[in-house]
Order: structure tokens, then sequence, then C-alpha cells
């Protein structure tokens, strides 16, 4: 094997592996999406087998070119169609309960006599 030969097929397997990828990272986000919409578990396993399926009838396809097309075809169709409010789980950033007790700022004093005051 020449060594322009090499470089091609190193080249076609990294852009290969960067695509697969690239739709693995694209399948996980649209499938945590659509736990968003769907408010219900059977609801939920009805849109992700027709999410599975959107990516199985094109898994055949080997053209690159294509391959990258099909795929920033996806992605806007992800960016359009992400949940404006989604679901956050509370206690993780963003959460209703992240941070809802904070240390307070510096300079405060707590004092933390409950109120008994000291009569000296």
């Amino acid at each position: 094997m020449s060594a322009a030969a090499a470089a091609s097929t190193a080249g076609y397997l990294a852009r290969r592996a960067a695509q697969k990828e690239r739709v693995r990272i694209l399948y996980r986000r649209a499938l945590k999406d659509t736990l968003n919409w769907a408010v219900h578990r059977h609801l939920f396993y009805r849109d992700a087998s027709d999410l599975r399926e959107r990516f199985e009838a094109n898994k055949h396809v080997e053209d690159l070119d294509t391959i990258d097309r099909m795929i920033a075809d996806a992605e806007a169709s992800y960016n359009k169609w992400r949940h404006p409010d989604p679901y956050i789980v509370p206690w993780a950033p963003g959460g209703s309960k992240f941070t809802r007790n904070p240390t307070p700022p510096t300079g405060i004093e707590i004092i933390y006599d409950y109120g008994r005051e000291d009569n000296d």
C-alpha cells in the first residue's frame, strides 16, 4: 500500500469516526429531549421507537458528503424542535432546589443563640 493510499484511508476512517460520534451525540440528545415532550412513559416509549426508526432508516448511507448533509439537517431540525422548558432534576444546576440555601455572603454575621440575649 502506498503512502498516499494509506493517508487517504486514514482520512476516510477519521471522517467516518467523527460522523459516527456526531450521530451518537445527536441521537442521545434527541432521545433525552423526547422525555421532555412525553409526559407519560407509554408516550415516551412510542416516541423513542419512532426516533430510533428515523435513525435506522438512514443507516445504509455510505457517501460521506451525503452523511454530513444529513447530520447537519438533523441537527438543525433538533435545534428547531427542542423543548423550550426542559425538565431539570431539582438538585442539578438550574433546578428548583439548586443552591436553595446558599451560604451567606461575607460580612454578614449570623447569631446562633436564637433570641437569647446576654444580660451581662
